[in-house]
């Protein structure tokens, strides 16, 4: 019951930051590109990688910590749904090279970051 608690608490934080970051991206560079799902991905890629590949990952003490940051914040804070709704959106708008920007954006920055992530996970 305990993780249940983590990971929802984690959740609930993941998806109010998500939220914050989509507003806050709409409102200072507007809606033609899908700037804020595309941020959301790449951080969330980050943080996964980090808490996946750190000294987290094995240590007893530190089960919980990742619960709540890699399958709860990071569950409720990144995108894939909105990512893919985002991208058919432009296709459907006629604009192929925007779709195709988001798409090759934030495939390639998001694997970028897990990488990224994992290599600074396992500097600790």
């Amino acid at each position: 019951m305990y993780n249940v608690l983590l990971i929802s608490l984690g959740a609930i934080l993941g998806a109010n930051a998500r939220y914050g970051i989509t507003s806050i991206a709409q409102q200072k560079l507007g809606t033609g590109f899908p700037y804020g799902t595309l941020t959301i991905n790449v951080l969330g890629s980050l943080a996964l990688g980090l808490f996946m590949a750190g000294p987290w990952k094995t240590s007893p003490s530190m089960k919980a910590a990742s619960l709540f940051v890699a399958v709860g914040f990071c569950g409720g804070f990144t995108t894939f749904s909105s990512y893919a709704f985002d991208s058919i959106a432009l296709f459907e708008r006629g604009q192929w090279l925007l779709a195709g920007a988001n798409i090759l954006s934030n495939n390639v920055l998001s694997l970028a970051a897990v990488l990224a992530g994992v290599a600074l996970g396992r500097m600790f």
